[in-house]
């Protein structure tokens, strides 16, 4: 299936390896390292630690905390390559969103049913130079607990075979808008290794999420 298909049949959930190219690459830098950039460093003092945790191979998903939309150019930036997140559906309705996710290498996903489509492409991003990112959470949480959390992040490390890189976010909760007046901490864990029980890899992202936010845990029942 090639990216006109889906356009012509109005389905984003699957990206061939060729869709990952370096118009996109150039296009998601300019956006994460120039614009968001300047503003992470200017207005919210960005820090990063743990950087030596990153692999040097893609043979991993980026699993953060989600706090605002703030957070996935911010995991761009500071990983510094090509990242690949999963986006709802809906948002591909909306014309304007659609080109700016298509552009930034984003593919859609049905939280209620992962589609055959969404882990083909998952295993075509493995073939590039881009690593794919979802937040565990499904959405945005404000209350300082990491809770609620979908299987489906765990179900793909198991299934690709690969390691999750958790990243602790804090700071993109709140809106700053004046020079320095905002403190954006991202923590890079190290890798949690894929096994055969989701529970356990689901509960390990937990525990180090905790670890790397001061935010609590809530395993779901």
């Amino acid at each position: 299936m090639s990216e006109k298909t889906n356009k012509n049949n109005g389905n984003h959930d699957y990206r061939e390896p060729k869709f990952y190219n370096i118009w996109r690459r150039i296009f998601l830098f300019l956006v994460t390292h120039v614009f968001y950039m300047i503003r992470f460093k200017l207005v919210y003092r960005l820090e990063v630690q743990g950087r030596e945790n990153i692999p040097k191979d893609n043979n991993f998903l980026i699993a953060a905390n989600h706090l605002s939309t703030l957070d996935p150019p911010l995991v761009c930036a500071v990983m510094n390559r090509g990242v690949a997140y999963m986006a709802k559906k809906e948002l591909f309705d909306n014309i304007f969103l659609r080109w700016w996710l298509n552009w930034l290498g984003a593919f859609a996903v049905d939280r209620e049913h992962v589609s055959v489509s969404t882990m083909k492409t998952v295993k075509a991003i493995k073939k590039t130079n881009w690593v794919l990112g979802i937040f565990p959470q499904g959405t945005r949480q404000l209350d300082g607990e990491i809770k609620n959390l979908t299987k489906g992040f765990a179900s793909i490390a198991k299934s690709n075979k690969c390691g999750i890189l958790p990243i602790g976010i804090t700071g993109t909760e709140v809106a700053k808008r004046l020079p320095f007046s905002g403190k954006i901490i991202v923590k890079i864990g190290k890798v949690i290794p894929y096994s055969d029980n989701l529970d356990e890899m689901i509960e390990k992202w937990g525990q180090s999420i905790q670890d790397l936010t001061g935010f609590k845990y809530i395993p779901n029942m």
